[in-house]
């Protein structure tokens, strides 16, 4: 496996995100020596969903004010799925362009499960291949992605995954794109 060392991933992220979904990437990144931030619009701690309830807690490293002035901090963005959380997320203008702006500078961005629908406000989609969990599959292809049914999908440094049943492939593939550093400038609006 390949080493993350001197890397910098931010992992964006609110209440109701699925806690697999953003426990097991920050766990297999750190273990890859790679330093993780934990993002959100509030400080203090995020709550989790699990099996259908109200899960743990998680501390929040940076405000999303506090990470805006540190963007080029960063060399990865991960954004974890669960209902809840990308949609509170792409009603937050921070967070769309906060997240636009991993796009704009060629960073590897990988997102999981419902995390695709924060990148629809993004408008990052046109022409780029993906995947998600099923119940997001029109919305995306409505914002312009080819959407495909596949475990882990990366186009230009964007790593996608359906469920968290993927998460071994997600994460390979997240630490592979950090690895590989900045790709070519990515279309942005």
């Amino acid at each position: 496996m390949k080493k993350l060392q001197d890397t910098r991933i931010a992992i964006l992220s609110t209440d109701g995100f699925e806690f697999s979904e953003l426990m097991k990437p920050a766990e297999s990144l750190r273990e890859h020596g790679a330093t993780v931030s934990v993002v959100s619009p509030k400080s203090g701690s995020i709550r989790g969903w699990s099996d259908g309830d109200w899960g743990d807690s998680v501390g929040v490293d940076l405000t999303l004010r506090e990470a805006m002035g540190r963007v080029d901090e960063f060399d990865a963005l991960v954004l974890p799925g669960g209902v809840m959380n990308p949609d509170t997320l792409r009603g937050d203008e921070s967070a769309v362009e906060f997240t636009r702006s991993f796009f704009k500078a060629g960073k590897p961005v990988s997102a999981i499960c419902h995390g695709p629908q924060l990148l629809i406000e993004c408008d990052v989609l046109t022409g780029r291949e993906l995947t998600s969990y099923p119940s997001i599959k029109t919305d995306l292809k409505n914002a312009g992605a080819r959407w495909v049914d596949k475990e882990v999908v990366c186009d230009q440094g964007l790593v996608t995954s359906r469920t968290p049943a993927d998460l071994d492939a997600f994460i390979r593939k997240t630490v592979e794109e950090v690895a590989e550093g900045v790709h070519k400038r990515q279309k942005t609006a």
